[in-house]
This record gives structure tokens, C-alpha cells and sequence, in this order.
């Protein structure tokens, strides 16, 4: 009695085994009716994601808030992940605004808006995806072969040309909390433009609206060089602001940019000294 006993606890401890390594490790020869994983594991914590709102902010408890603008560029080591091939940024930026999942606004200057960035315009997604081809001219032809005619169509992009982001944020005081933060208001992927075979320098291509593209980069993993489960998205690393950066404009009353009075390693300079001066107001907020 006793043998049959010991002998039942243990089938039933190898079948209970086996069916949890089936269900973790699917180890089955025999054909799937589904998809199967791809890994050990099923990644769904980031795929499921929600946004985390912001506190909420009062006009009346801003006691101190400083608009900045500042470029991300893909070629610095700690930003590498953001042109990662497997989830590059504008990829993602891309998919979105195609899908109609995400909104692109025209950053052509006008009267209203010289910075081109108030988020005025909508542009279609034919638009935005026009912003980064060069045109190229497609000859028609009839029937017979002759060439009747011509039209203008936008070249193929390609994602590894972008290699800067702007952002567009506000630094702010909260009294209500006693918190100061930055909190980001808007991304645009830059390009060179040229007029008149004149070099205009790296323009925003369009901006998209940050707190919208919350929702979209939530469910976005971010790739590591060291570590395939990060457990990071691309909400998660810009809200942290594991990224490197530089100024390139503040708030200010003749609304310059650094590089309007600055000029070579000035220029850095001058970023750095934007940035320490925000640094140090939160430090002087209080006493030790």
C-alpha cells in the first residue's frame, strides 16, 4: 500500500512538472496551432503599458516656469539606443503618424508662429512622410512608349539619416509640491534643408505633441547593448531623461537662438551656462 502510495505522488509530481514546462518552455513536438513564443517567456508587461498622468498643475501654484529648447543627438554614445535598427525612434514616430495613431504639425514658420512649433497645422501623413525624401521627378508615358509628360514624387527615406531630435519643454516651480521639473512639450525629427543651393543648416521636420506620443512610446521596449530586459520604454527613458543633450535656445525677450550671438565653442558655453542656471535656481530655493 505503501509503494502504491509513494508511486502516485510521484507521477503526480512529474506530470505537474511537465505540464508547467510545457506551459513556460512549450518543449511540444508536435505542430502549434498558434504563433509560438519567441523566448522563455511572454513579454507583456511593456505591450500593456499605461501612461503615468503628470500631478497636476495650477496656473496659480507656477511660481517659476522657463521654456528651453535643447537637440538629441544619435551619434552620442549615451543616446545609441534611440537609432537602435531593432526600435529606432523615428521609426516609431513613423509607424505612428502613418497608422493615423499620432499626430504631425507643420513646422513652417508664419506670423502667428515664427518658431513653427505652436502645434497650429496638421500635416496629412503623406506630408509628414514627404518632409524627409528628397523629390524626384517620374517621367509618363503613353501607350505607344512616348514620353508624355512628368510629375514630382517623394524619394525614398531613409530612417538612418535622421540623426537629431529637437525637444521643446518647460522647466517649472510647482509651490503647491515644492517640486521644480522639466516636463516636455514637444519632439521634432530634424533634416538638413537647402534653398537656392544655399545650406539652411538642421530644421525640424515636423513636431509631434509629446504628451500625445506618451501613449505610443509607453508600449515601445528600448534596446540595450548590455541587457535584453531592460524593462525600459521610450516613455520611461525620456520621463527619466536618460538621454544626453545640449541647449540650443532659452526664453528670452529679442527670441534668440544661442546661436545667434554665440559662435563656435561659445556656443557650448553658453548651453552650459543655460543649464547650470536652471540647476542652481532649484538649488537656491532653499537653505542648508
Amino acid at each position: 500500500m505503501m509503494k502504491k502510495l509513494c508511486l502516485w505522488v510521484f507521477l503526480g509530481l512529474f506530470s505537474s512538472a511537465g505540464f508547467a514546462q510545457q506551459a513556460a518552455l512549450n518543449n511540444s513536438t508536435t505542430p502549434q496551432p498558434e504563433r509560438p513564443v519567441d523566448g522563455y517567456y511572454k513579454k507583456s508587461n511593456i505591450a500593456e503599458a499605461k501612461v503615468t498622468p503628470y500631478a497636476n498643475l495650477r496656473e496659480v501654484d507656477v511660481m517659476y516656469a522657463k521654456r528651453v529648447w535643447r537637440e538629441i543627438d544619435l551619434r552620442d554614445k549615451m543616446n545609441r539606443a534611440y537609432a537602435s535598427p531593432k526600435a529606432r525612434l523615428i521609426d516609431i514616430i513613423m509607424d505612428a503618424v502613418m497608422s493615423g495613431e499620432l499626430t504631425a504639425y507643420d513646422a513652417a514658420s508664419t506670423k502667428e508662429d515664427p518658431n513653427g512649433d505652436k502645434f497650429t497645422s496638421i500635416l496629412t501623413p503623406q506630408q509628414a512622410m514627404s518632409k524627409f525624401a528628397d523629390s524626384v521627378v517620374v517621367p509618363e508615358f503613353d501607350e505607344n512608349g512616348q514620353q508624355i509628360g512628368s510629375h514630382v514624387e517623394a524619394g525614398e527615406f531613409n530612417p538612418d539619416s535622421i540623426i537629431k531630435f529637437r525637444i521643446k519643454e518647460d522647466w517649472i516651480f510647482d509651490k503647491q509640491r515644492s517640486v521644480f521639473e522639466p516636463r516636455i512639450i514637444g519632439i521634432a525629427p530634424l533634416v538638413k534643408v537647402t534653398a537656392a543651393g544655399q545650406d539652411l543648416g538642421e530644421q525640424p521636420a515636423f513636431w509631434i505633441y509629446f504628451p500625445e506620443a506618451r501613449h505610443i512610446f509607453v508600449t515601445k521596449e528600448v534596446v540595450s547593448r548590455n541587457n535584453d530586459a531592460t524593462g525600459l520604454s521610450y516613455d520611461d527613458i525620456f520621463m527619466k531623461r536618460i538621454f544626453a543633450s545640449y541647449i540650443v535656445k532659452e526664453s528670452n525677450p529679442d527670441d534668440l537662438r544661442i546661436k545667434d550671438y554665440a559662435q563656435g565653442i561659445d556656443k557650448l558655453y553658453e548651453s552650459e551656462r543655460v543649464k547650470e542656471e536652471l540647476l542652481n535656481f532649484e538649488h537656491d530655493l532653499w537653505s542648508y
